[in-house]
């Protein structure tokens, strides 16, 4: 019985100095869990010079983990979400940037942690013109696009005197264009069906939410079309004069073919350059 207790506490004391060396090897062997907060910041920052993504994504997430707070910290976090959204990893660096602008909403570069969020979504929504092209508009989903016009509004009014208010306000211009565009396609969509009443709907919903955006001519002739084949002569009189007074060469007042199927006039949208 006095030999088994003495194996039993030897083989407990041997194992905890084996798990000991292979947690010091470990340690060792991990630089980011040796390196002071500069150094480990500094590793991030040369990853991110270099669009490894992927190490600059680790150096920061363990530079938080092992100083969570102070200076390095803050702007570890804002290189996180940026690396994150670069390395097309939308829904991280959308949490990333969310929890700096909860946490820091004071901080001297909170005005870019608002135009960073609204990039990330504004990536996501890019392009989402091109792919409404030729399909059924009611079933897009545009909660990236209306989410980032949201954002950099954040920006622009909490912020008007930014460096970056300037771009986000090109970039809600653009959406913008883009929402009532997409509200068009399915204003076109139900004329093309025979759903008059639900196309002069959406046209007007387009006029009274969108009304300086350039679909407001298309929405109007739109409007006119509907009403026309609804028998509402006197509201179809009223559109085609709204229409004369502000798009007088629309193809609308002079083609009594209009709208063809399938019509080009819906697709043609002044876009700005998408930049970054």
């Amino acid at each position: 019985m006095r030999v088994f207790r003495v194996s039993s506490v030897f083989l407990v004391v041997l194992a905890a100095l084996l798990s000991g060396c292979s947690w010091f090897s470990r340690d060792k062997g991990n630089p980011l869990d040796t390196l002071p907060v500069e150094g480990l910041y500094q590793r991030g920052v040369e990853s991110l010079d270099n669009r490894s993504w992927g190490n600059a994504a680790r150096a920061f997430e363990r530079l938080i983990a092992r100083f969570p707070f102070g200076p390095y910290t803050e702007q570890a976090t804002i290189n996180l979400a940026y690396v994150q959204y670069k390395d097309f990893k939308p829904e991280d660096a959308y949490s990333t940037i969310n929890r700096f602008i909860k946490t820091y909403p004071t901080h001297r570069h909170i005005d870019y942690a608002y135009y960073l969020r609204g990039l990330i979504n504004f990536n996501r929504s890019a392009g989402f013109l091109e792919r409404f092209v030729g399909q059924n508009m009611t079933k897009r989903d545009q909660v990236n696009v209306r989410q980032s016009f949201d954002d950099f509004g954040a920006l622009v009014s909490r912020y008007p005197n930014s460096r970056y208010a300037d771009d986000a306000r090109q970039r809600m211009i653009y959406l913008r264009n883009g929402m009532a565009q997409s509200e068009l396609n399915i204003a076109h969509y139900y004329l093309k069906r025979g759903a008059y009443v639900a196309a002069s709907n959406r046209a007007k919903a387009i006029i009274e939410t969108y009304p300086q955006s350039p679909q407001v001519a298309d929405a109007l002739a739109l409007m006119m079309t509907a009403y026309a084949r609804l028998g509402q002569d006197q509201l179809a009189s009223d559109a085609r004069r709204v229409l004369e007074l502000n798009a007088p060469q629309h193809p609308a007042l002079s083609d009594d073919r209009w709208p063809r199927y399938p019509s080009n006039w819906w697709r043609l949208v002044p876009l700005m350059d998408r930049g970054q």
